[in-house]
């Protein structure tokens, strides 16, 4: 198959990869310049610098001619318009696309978006279940991603505490994607203040896992 990926982060790079690996063919779009050139240095011709948002774009990598495209930016409006232009404009017949908010779930579905997934919900459906009493807790390994999601339970004497997320600095490899404050679940944007006994689920790869253990100091 043919696929288009927008979005070159750590999903998109990981995804692409993993497809390749497959033996399909893969394009990945990143429209950051950095990033393109640190994906590029691996992934070579099957990265491209563009805006998956832009029709031009989509017309210049074939997107008449793709089975499949996937916008897994960390933005959902850039998501829902890649995948509408994909659909509409260049009518590929399989779109998919990354909900970070699940709120937005009614619009992705009602404006023809085929597949939505939400790393935010997939962690909300393992809360759900019984979970270890422990500060640290893997709760899903992605061995072929090489990424895992994480629980940390916040200290209370965690130098992170009453921060907000915009001041802490984390690598790109260290992704946190949900809170949950006196058992209700807060989806954590640029404001929100780290609190004691705060329940953090983080999307990381091995690298990430050790900064989130020392950025919040939680010690095994």
């Amino acid at each position: 198959m043919y696929i288009i990926i927008g979005g070159g982060g750590d999903v998109g790079y990981y995804l692409t990869k993993n497809l390749l690996h497959h033996g399909h063919e893969v394009l990945l779009l990143e429209k950051g310049s950095s990033r393109y050139a640190t994906l590029s240095e691996e992934l070579g011709p099957a990265v491209l610098r563009g805006d998956a948002c832009e029709a031009r774009t989509m017309e210049e990598v074939g997107a008449n001619r793709a089975d499949v495209v996937i916008a897994v930016t960390g933005d959902d409006e850039d998501n829902l318009v890649i995948c509408q232009v994909a659909k509409k404009r260049y009518k590929v017949n399989r779109t998919i696309a990354r909900l970070n908010n699940p709120k937005h779930a009614d619009i992705f579905y009602k404006l023809g978006i085929d597949v939505t997934v939400s790393p935010t919900k997939s962690i909300l459906s393992l809360i759900e279940a019984e979970l270890p009493s422990s500060r640290f807790v893997q709760l899903m390994t992605l061995k072929s991603a090489g990424l895992e999601i994480v629980e940390v339970r916040v200290p209370t004497d965690s130098p992170l505490v009453s921060k907000a997320l915009r001041d802490i600095s984390l690598s790109r490899s260290s992704n946190i994607v949900l809170v949950i404050r006196d058992k209700q679940p807060i989806f954590p944007s640029a404001e929100t203040e780290i609190q004691a006994n705060d329940d953090i689920y983080a999307l990381v790869n091995r690298e990430g896992e050790e900064e989130i253990r020392k950025a919040f100091g939680v010690i095994e």
